[in-house]
């Protein structure tokens, strides 16, 4: 899809003081929210603010008016440091007004009745949990169908009503499939048993939002989810739910992203409590979904275009509707056979014996007429325990619209899909307010049952709030002029870095698979390669002695290998041999000439754990495409080898350091990541703890742990605080005083789980470091968020930049913000594509009583500290290292992570015939400890105290 022409903004001269137009950041790039892009403010731009800003100048909402006087009361609170109330709002930088993504909601006046639901005989498949509940709204039975249009439910087991039901209250059901005209005399009756569980009072929500210091621990989740429950009934009835709170529509715009598959806009939408207002924050939201269609034509496509490779990873929990009973029945693939209808066998008592799958049809059913018995597969269609396969010939399948595609998307199709949601701020905003609030119900056109029931209403303009664009810090390298910071980047030209690494010898080698790329070690572009980095490691201050070993390794192509287990092999015994004759080399530069889902994890796998040697790696292509950007490419894989050998690269001025060196501070970043769609189920988690070495806050080395599958608290926590407490007293002599965590990776519902599963697990940490007196450091927990909808817009193209988004260094505390918790927005980086996203961070537990200023602002300067880029990035380094070292490990469980790429999905997902739930439960338990015994001691110790994964 192209987006409109975008405007580039009105006359925009800079703000007070002078122009701050001008270039943007060359040299190095790279890293999270990066690339280059030029500064903001300069005079005329051309086009008109019109296309480039939505809705213009406006002023902040009234009901913010009176949010010093929020502060001040909260002073009445005694202090505690967990979950501590806001201490203030920040005050630092230039005051800017933004439009966000949040509508006021008109409450319903008086209580909400909840009650819990259960379904007699019970059922734990939620399709048929689904249905119930769509033939319960259906139903006529008296004393039930007059409150029907007063009620929402979550198609599980809680159901909220605006009136009170008849109590006891059972609603008796006749279950039908949704393709059949009625209920017939084999139909099963269910009975629907409503009881009521309690009343929510919504005027004490509405204290809890005017921040009545006495609502301060009112639990408001239960009254916002049910809330949540009314306004989403019009979506959920509509379109398809995928996830918590996100909706597609058919209707809604849909691109091609590869074979099968599609992408379709969507639109996420939840209700979140803020100061005076209980809102709802719409966002626009994108997912793959299934192309409808025949099944047997996608088999037959597929085979022709990618001989058939595909077709496992395409049927993964893919639902197909079959009609040949009579009626439509939606059931889920269990397996693509690997043979036709004509060859696939089965016993069948009404046919006495053994009989293929196309004589079954003919006979069963001779109005069915296959066309592909001979050509197309037939498909197992049983259920997931069932001890006896169900064939049905391809072609008699049919692909619902409207199923997400639950596999895992290539780096291809994901790029694809990122260019698709790629769209400017005010493309966004205008879809958000013209299509959304329409298509989820939210406009007085579009308002229905039950919100309309409920007395409820969502106002249709967004929320105006004020912000602030705070200052960048000062940088410094060791030699050569001050980068000059604009639009959160800067250049670096004939600067050295602050501390160079020592390269005592270095080792190319070069990975010959499929394409000769060069003729062999005396090549002129291989010397190019090497020559020119090594120079640029010599000019930048690192110490680079002799000149390298060139290897060279031929592979195995993968038709014969693949898994590519015999490719690693060579080059592990070739790494090996050569450090056998000449010790082990400061790092391997390796040289690949294409990527490989096996290839590059299996290096990183054999020299950090088995061996112990730092690895580079470049892409032929992208060195040698554009000899014009080889300086640059260079530059940027020299900030990581210097970053790697424990070099320093830049560094801030004392004044932006401030809040972290005014004591004995160590910044810990913690994140976990979970196996995903393809991985074999079993596959553990991977834990990662990093952690400053001393107080340049520059160099963190890790610890890696896996552990229990999808588990996101740490549970080796304890040992791994203390690997990191450890490492900083041998670097400084001395423990920290004070300890600042950033925690990546949990939502809002697991705040609390935190500080009862992880708290714990670091205070204890404290007390087992070896020392001689009692150790206690003051320590503070920020969890940083990403996977928030809250989006800003410039209200004024002077506070714009070229695409219309917010520019780097804005922060929201105001507004849209908690009521009572310590958190804010921050953009620290420069969005260049698309929408630009802040960070949301939120203060747990604070023992050293920070100010909002403080923590804004050091979290601010310190997105400039990312050793991998001369840029701002859009995480605090800490948390975005751990991120990075999380990625590391999984290279480490590669086959494990990777299955969908060579077995096919009855291996990879542990379904075989007649498996029961404990038969899975074992498997799980074989992968888990198989992939334990894969990833053995970790790390190897002589890359323990390094940045190994940057």
């Amino acid at each position: 899809m192209s987006n409109p022409p975008r405007g580039r903004g009105g006359n925009r001269g800079g703000p007070p003081g002078g122009s701050r137009g001008g270039g943007g950041g060359g040299g190095f790039g790279g890293g999270r929210g990066s690339g280059t892009r030029g500064g903001y403010g300069g005079g005329p731009r051309g086009g008109g603010p019109g296309e480039l800003i939505f809705r213009g100048p406006t002023s902040v909402d009234q009901r913010l008016a009176t949010l010093d006087q929020l502060v001040s009361s909260f002073k009445k609170l005694a202090f505690n440091p967990k979950r501590p109330h806001r201490p203030g709002y920040g005050t630092l930088g230039r005051q800017i007004t933004l439009r966000t993504n949040f509508f006021p909601i008109k409450l319903p006046k008086g209580p909400i009745y909840d009650y819990h639901v259960e379904i007699t005989p019970s059922t734990d498949i939620k399709r048929i949990r689904a249905r119930l509940f769509q033939l319960l709204e259906q139903s006529n039975q008296q004393g039930w169908r007059e409150f029907v249009p007063f009620t929402a439910h979550d198609s599980s087991e809680r159901l909220v009503s605006f009136k009170k039901l008849p109590q006891p209250l059972d609603v008796h059901v006749q279950y039908y499939e949704e393709g059949e005209a009625g209920p017939n005399a084999k139909s099963k009756l269910y009975t629907f048993g409503i009881t009521l569980t309690g009343s929510m009072d919504v005027a004490q929500l509405t204290k809890f939002l005017s921040g009545d210091i006495a609502s301060r621990d009112y639990d408001a989740q239960p009254l916002i989810a049910a809330i949540n429950l009314v306004l989403q009934t019009h979506a959920s009835r509509t379109g398809v739910r995928v996830g918590k709170n996100r909706y597609f529509f058919p209707s809604q715009e849909r691109f091609e992203l590869a074979l099968g598959v599609e992408a379709w806009k969507g639109f996420f939408t939840s209700a979140r409590p803020v100061y005076k207002e209980l809102m709802v924050n719409v966002g626009v939201c994108m997912t793959a979904f299934y192309k409808p269609g025949n099944l047997a034509d996608a088999i037959i496509e597929f085979n022709r275009t990618s001989n058939g490779a595909m077709l496992q990873r395409f049927t993964q929990k893919l639902k197909v509707t079959t009609s040949h009973l009579g009626y439509k029945q939606k059931k889920p693939i269990k397996k693509i056979m690997p043979t036709t209808a004509r060859q696939t066998t089965f016993n069948c008592e009404e046919y006495n014996g053994k009989i293929s799958v196309e004589d079954y049809f003919k006979k069963k059913y001779p109005r069915i007429k296959l066309k592909h018995a001979h050509d197309v597969p037939v498909v197992d269609i049983s259920g997931p325990n069932s001890k006896f396969s169900i064939y049905v010939p391809a072609e008699l399948c049919e692909i619902e619209p409207g199923q997400p595609f639950r596999g895992r998307l290539n780096e291809k199709e994901t790029s694809n899909m990122i260019r698709f949601a790629c769209n400017a701020p005010k493309v966004n905003a205008d879809a958000i307010i013209d299509r959304g609030l329409p298509t989820l119900g939210f406009t007085p056109q579009t308002l229905g049952s039950p919100m309309s029931n409920f007395g409820m209403a969502v106002d249709n303009n967004m929320a105006v709030v004020p912000a602030r664009e705070l200052p960048p810090p000062r940088l410094s390298y060791k030699a050569g002029k001050p980068p000059n910071v604009n639009n959160g980047s800067w250049n670096i030209l004939d600067v050295k870095f602050h501390l160079g690494g020592t390269i005592k010898s270095w080792w190319v080698l070069v990975i010959k698979d499929g394409q000769n790329v060069f003729n062999g070690p005396t090549d002129p572009a291989l010397e190019g390669i090497w020559k020119g980095f090594g120079e640029k490691c010599r000019n930048s201050g690192m110490t680079l002695g002799s000149s390298p070993s060139v290897l060279n390794q031929e592979l195995i192509p993968p038709a014969r290998d693949p898994s590519r287990q015999q490719a690693l092999d060579l080059i592990r015994q070739n790494i090996k041999r050569q450090i056998s004759q000449k010790g082990k080399p400061t790092f391997i530069l390796v040289i690949l000439s294409r990527r490989d889902n096996y290839i590059y994890p299996g290096i990183k796998r054999i020299c950090d754990v088995e061996l112990g040697v730092h690895t580079l790696h470049m892409l032929t292509d992208k060195v040698l495409r554009d000899r014009n950007k080889q300086d640059q490419y260079f530059s940027n894989v020299a900030l990581k080898l210097n970053t790697k050998l424990g070099g320093i690269n830049h560094m801030l001025d004392s004044e932006s350091m401030k809040w972290w060196t005014k004591s004995k501070t160590m910044v810990v970043g913690m994140d976990v990541t979970h196996p995903g769609p393809g991985s074999i189920e079993g596959t553990p988690s991977i834990a990662a703890v990093v952690a400053s070495a001393d107080n340049s806050f520059v160099q963190f080395p890790a610890s890696l742990r896996c552990q229990e599958t999808k588990k996101e608290m740490i549970t080796d926590l304890t040992a791994m605080m203390i690997e990191r407490l450890t490492f900083y007293e041998k670097k400084n002599r001395s423990l920290p005083d004070r300890v600042f965590v950033y925690r990546d990776g949990v939502s809002e519902g697991q705040f609390n789980t935190v500080l009862e599963e992880e708290l714990p697990k670091m205070l204890e940490a404290f007390k087992r470091v070896p020392q001689t007196k009692v150790y206690r450091p003051a320590l503070t927990i920020i969890i940083c968020g990403k996977r928030h909808h809250a989006k800003f817009w410039p209200t004024e193209s002077q506070f714009a930049d070229r695409n219309g988004n917010t520019r780097p260094g804005t922060v929201v505390d105001r507004g849209v913000t908690a009521v009572f918790d310590f958190d804010f927005y921050l953009q620290a980086h420069a969005g260049l594509q698309g929408h630009v996203k802040a960070t949301h961070y939120t203060v747990v537990y604070d023992e050293n009583h920070l100010g909002a200023d403080e923590v804004q602002q050091g979290t601010h300067t310190a997105s400039y500290l990312y050793a991998r880029a001369t840029k701002a990035v859009s995480l605090v380094p800490a948390a975005y290292y751990a991120d990075l070292a999380c990625e590391r490990g999984r290279c480490y469980l590669n086959d494990f992570l990777s299955a969908d790429d060579k077995v096919s999905s009855s291996v990879a997902t542990g379904k075989g015939k007649g498996k029961g739930k404990v038969d899975k439960e074992e498997e799980k338990m074989r992968v888990f400890m198989a992939a334990k015994t894969a990833w053995g001691e970790g790390v190897h110790p002589d890359l323990r105290g390094s940045m190994f994964y940057i």
